[in-house]
């Protein structure tokens, strides 16, 4: 007899179906569907990322495995590969995206009142892109060259908690710089950006939104200083300096003067940091930078431990599919993580919910990592076996 919730249901308990079946409604996914529903197939792919399924018929023998629980799971009906394949090849992966950002949106004000890395009443964003090596003969849509293709994962990642705020997926042609362009600046938010994403006019409408940036230099930088500030070296500073651009491009696209921060890193390198904030002090600014490396811990940590590297299926739409379900994934274990206060790290979550999904234990006690209480009755004269 089944007595209560698997660990995978209470899981998806945290999850906002309703918003969920508004969204299959607007696009149409469950138009013309009998028995596989959107609701399914999400389910049986974030079961696959949770528990490190690596092909369609992997989820398929462990789900048959389980069928009398797929009922529990949350599952209506048998999985079959052949089902699963063409959901994913035909189903909007924009579905997923969608939910993804509400589920983004929702771990974000969990997150809202932990505090960052630096003491900012501001908040700090990072944004970068991870590049997916796909094979070529089996993505061509996703070709970059004659003979390679490739996906983009574009994040800009919050902070405070190292939770996504906006993701995009996107073709290797299409360049980093581009999603400057699709992001709405927040007025008194601090974004942090590698060279890769030196484009002035955007950065201009950044500054004119508000917002905050800091941004490394490209070495070919035309500056002209206006006036500098004093810096203390023993720090590692160089100079503190503001000034304006000085090249006709540059000049018409950033118009207004820009702080210049040249810094010396711990492994002697020189490094120029741009940012339009005129107050803060220069370590600060450099500190700032330094955080910058949350984001490349976060597509260390995705690649690792969620399944976005080997895909389920070869069609553009299946590989979004997969991978923004991926993200919500990620979320979602950040979300329990939050609201059960569980001590354990993101990566002891995943682990520990990998190999528990069929069992009944509530979600609570299944991540307390408090130490077990010793029981009364041994003595505390009681020999050790191994004392020599």
């Amino acid at each position: 007899m089944h007595v209560g919730k698997l660990v995978f249901a209470q899981l998806m308990e945290h999850l906002p179906w309703k918003s969920f079946g508004r969204i299959v409604d607007r696009y149409g996914g469950d138009h013309r569907v009998r028995g596989f529903s959107c609701a399914n197939q999400f389910r049986c792919m974030a079961f696959a990322q949770l528990t490190y399924r690596e092909s369609l018929r992997d989820i398929e023998a462990c789900l048959r495995a389980q069928q009398a629980k797929l009922y529990h799971l949350g599952i209506r009906g048998p999985v079959a590969r052949s089902t699963l394949a063409d959901a994913n090849e035909s189903r909007d992966w924009r579905i997923y995206a969608d939910f993804a950002q509400l589920v983004m949106a929702a771990a974000r004000r969990l997150y809202a009142d932990q505090p960052g890395a630096l003491a900012l009443e501001e908040t700090v964003y990072a944004l970068d892109s991870s590049t997916i090596k796909l094979c070529f003969n089996l993505f061509p849509w996703a070709a970059v060259s004659t003979d390679q293709a490739e996906v983009k994962l574009h994040t800009l990642l919050d902070l405070r908690g190292a939770i996504p705020s906006f993701v995009l997926v996107s073709a290797g042609r299409w360049h980093d710089v581009n999603v400057l362009d699709l992001l709405l600046p927040e007025a008194g938010a601090f974004y942090v950006l590698d060279r890769g994403y030196v484009a002035y006019e955007p950065l201009h409408r950044f500054h004119q939104a508000g917002a905050f940036f800091v941004i490394r230099a490209r070495r070919n930088l035309q500056f002209r200083r206006q006036y500098s500030r004093p810096v203390d070296r023993r720090t590692g500073l160089i100079c503190d300096q503001t000034g304006v651009l000085t090249t006709t491009h540059s000049q018409l696209r950033y118009p207004t003067p820009l702080r210049r921060v040249r810094f010396l890193t711990a492994d002697g390198k020189t490094m120029v940091l741009l940012t339009n904030h005129a107050t803060l002090p220069a370590l600060t600014v450099c500190e700032i930078y330094r955080c910058r490396w949350q984001i490349e811990l976060f597509f260390k940590w995705v690649k690792q431990h969620l399944r976005i590297k080997a895909f389920f299926g070869t069609s553009e739409n299946a590989v979004k599919t997969q991978i923004w379900i991926a993200v919500t994934v990620y979320v979602l274990v950040a979300i329990v993580k939050r609201r059960l206060k569980s001590p354990a790290t993101l990566y002891e979550t995943l682990q520990i919910l990998s190999l528990t999904m069929f069992e009944t234990t509530p979600l609570n006690q299944l991540l307390d990592f408090a130490a077990p209480a010793t029981p009364d009755n041994i003595s505390s004269n009681q020999l050790n076996l191994f004392e020599s």
